[in-house]
This record gives structure tokens, C-alpha cells and sequence, in this order.
């Protein structure tokens, strides 16, 4: 009889392969009914998960290990099932590591290469502060995925990321050309967050180039990459600085989160405040109004990091650093400063 496999579990429960990862890995943020659907499933067809010891006894020569930095990043799990089908395309197994966002991925990764023994590493987000207090303990080949580790200078670990600086560039300078000059910005820890601090430094260079100015103090609002905490940054923001007639989030779950908190403070989006987000992720598609938002290329960021490590890993190539561009998508969540729509 043939192996069930983890995307046998997910075609009969009608979900995403990443669902049932979660699921088996206790994630927090799949539904009751979702984790009764495939749990009944995996009973019926007595699946074994892959972090069973005894299957990864007998398959761990094809084992990648993934770890996804940030339990609400939208982003991340979308690129994660293509990771997964151009894995297992591959007939490797990918084993699948949740973290929060202040986890330190390094540390967890090191662990799991003991424990596990697999043949390559893949990070999805991370802190590159981690990387370089640890990294050089592991020495399986990696690749970090939506950040650049070219600065680090590891012979093992490669990356692909996107543009990001030049994106929020992009982003800023929109809202500029649609006549805004009093600009907020909700996004990340630029201490602790190399990707909010390389999208902060995108907006410190538009909002200089056109002579605007940018004080931190009045203008941009910490929040975790989550619904809850950018909704309460977005009230924080508007409350110190009601002047803002336009806002710039670091991810799209941020822009959701502060479009409701908006809404809460009867502010209508665009015709009092326009926001832009970042990412691209699919629900951004179906809010109301429309986000606009920088696309990121998710199906280019997931294929461009499987092929790197399987090249590592296949033909001991040397490390790659790749950065994509991007795409401006205009929603309906932005006009012109002044007009009424």
C-alpha cells in the first residue's frame, strides 16, 4: 500500500498543504472546525507527520527543514505551500517550524539539525542579528528567504529577497504623487526587524527628497506584523498626529488592522485618509475598498529559494544572493489629497 502523504491529508480535508502543517503542529491560528476536519482525516487514513521520529528515522535523507519567523504572517504561509509543492516536486519531505516573532530562528534551527539531521535549511523571515551570533554553528546549506544575508559572508547560507528599500521607496513616493505630504508610517521594530529597517530607510529617502521631512515622533507607530497590534498603533498614530491624510503599513495585515481602526475612528478610506500596504497577499483583494499595496513576487521568492538549496545541497554550489523586483498595485484605497472621490 502507498504512502499517505501529507498532500494526500490535504486534498481529502479540501485545504492547503500548509493548513495541515499547522494543524499537525498545533499551530494557533487554524480554526476548530479546520483542525476537526483534517484530525478526522489523518485518523482515517492513520497518516504518520513527518516529525514522527520513527518516519524521519527512515526518510530523514530527504529531510529540508523550513522555519517560518512570525505566527500571523500571511505572507509567509503563502509562500510556504509553494516552498512545500516545489519540495516535494523534488521527492524531498519538508518539515515545517512555526516560531513567533521574537523566537531566535538560528537557535531553534541549530536544535532541529541535531535532532533531525536533514539536509538543508530554509528560513522564511529572520533577524540577521541571530544569524550572526549563531549561524556559524550550523553547517547544513541554508537559505533565507525574504532577507538578504549577503553582508553576512557565510559560505553556506545564500538568500532571495525582495527589493525592499526600493519597494517602500515605490510606495512613499505614490503617496507623494498623489499630493500627500503628511505621511504615517505603522511598521516593525527597526532595531530588532532588518526588514522594517530597510523599508524605514525607503521612507526616510522620498520623504527627504522632497524636502518633507520625517519625525518618528509624530509619524510612525511600532506593531507586531498582526491585525490587533497594528489597529492599536493606528490609534496611537491618529491620536498624536490627526494631521496625517495618508498612511504607509510595512505589511498588508498591518494596513487591514489600521483600515479598522479608522473606520472605528469614522474616518472613510480614501475620501478622508488613503494607506498603502506591502506584500500582496491575497485578502487584500477582497477588503473593501481595494488595498493598494507593493506586490511581492511569491511564486519567483519560493521557486528561487528551493533551487538555490538544492543546489547546495545537490551539487555543493557556492552560495547565491538574489534580490526580485516588485510590483505597485493600485487599489482603491488611495486618492488624490484634497478631492473627494
Amino acid at each position: 500500500m502507498p504512502m499517505v502523504t501529507i498532500r494526500d491529508i490535504a486534498k481529502e480535508a479540501g485545504v492547503a498543504v500548509s493548513t495541515v502543517s499547522r494543524v499537525l503542529n498545533n499551530h494557533p491560528d487554524v480554526s476548530e472546525s479546520t483542525k476537526q476536519k483534517v484530525n478526522e482525516v489523518v485518523r482515517k487514513r492513520n497518516f504518520v507527520p513527518n516529525s514522527n521520529a520513527k518516519h524521519l528515522k527512515q526518510q530523514n535523507s530527504r529531510v529540508i527543514g523550513i522555519f517560518v519567523k512570525g505566527t500571523f504572517n500571511f505572507l509567509f504561509y503563502s509562500i510556504l505551500e509553494k516552498i512545500q509543492h516545489n519540495i516535494e516536486g523534488k521527492n524531498y519531505i519538508a518539515v515545517v517550524n512555526y516560531l513567533d516573532e521574537d523566537t531566535d530562528e538560528v537557535d531553534q534551527a541549530r536544535i532541529f539539525c541535531n535532532e533531525k539531521k536533514p539536509l538543508g535549511i530554509m528560513f522564511l523571515g529572520g533577524n540577521l542579528d541571530n544569524f550572526r551570533k549563531g549561524f556559524e554553528r550550523i553547517k547544513l546549506p541554508a537559505v533565507l528567504v525574504t532577507n538578504t544575508a549577503e553582508s553576512l559572508g557565510f559560505d553556506n547560507l545564500s538568500s532571495v529577497t525582495t527589493d525592499d528599500k526600493a519597494a517602500s521607496e515605490r510606495a512613499v513616493e505614490y503617496l507623494v504623487s498623489m499630493g500627500h505630504e503628511k505621511i504615517g508610517v505603522i511598521g516593525g521594530s527597526c532595531e530588532a526587524s532588518n526588514i522594517s529597517n530597510t523599508r524605514m530607510k525607503g521612507v526616510l529617502a522620498v520623504t527627504e527628497a522632497h524636502g518633507l521631512g520625517f519625525d518618528p515622533e509624530l509619524q510612525f507607530e511600532q506593531a507586531r506584523y498582526s491585525f490587533e497590534s497594528a489597529y492599536r498603533a493606528a490609534h496611537r498614530l491618529l491620536e498624536k498626529n490627526p494631521g496625517i491624510t495618508a498612511v504607509f503599513a510595512m505589511s498588508d495585515v498591518m494596513a487591514i488592522g489600521a483600515m479598522r481602526a479608522m473606520a472605528d475612528r469614522g474616518l472613510r478610506i480614501p475620501h478622508d485618509i488613503s494607506i498603502a500596504g506591502y506584500d500582496g497577499i491575497e485578502l487584500v483583494n477582497y477588503y473593501n475598498p481595494k488595498l493598494t499595496t507593493i506586490r511581492q513576487l511569491q511564486d519567483e521568492l519560493a521557486k528561487n529559494g528551493v533551487d538555490i538549496l538544492l543546489k547546495q545541497i545537490e551539487r555543493n554550489a557556492a552560495p547565491l544572493h538574489k534580490v526580485l523586483s516588485y510590483e505597485l498595485v493600485e487599489g482603491e484605497s488611495v486618492k488624490p489629497s484634497g478631492k473627494v472621490v
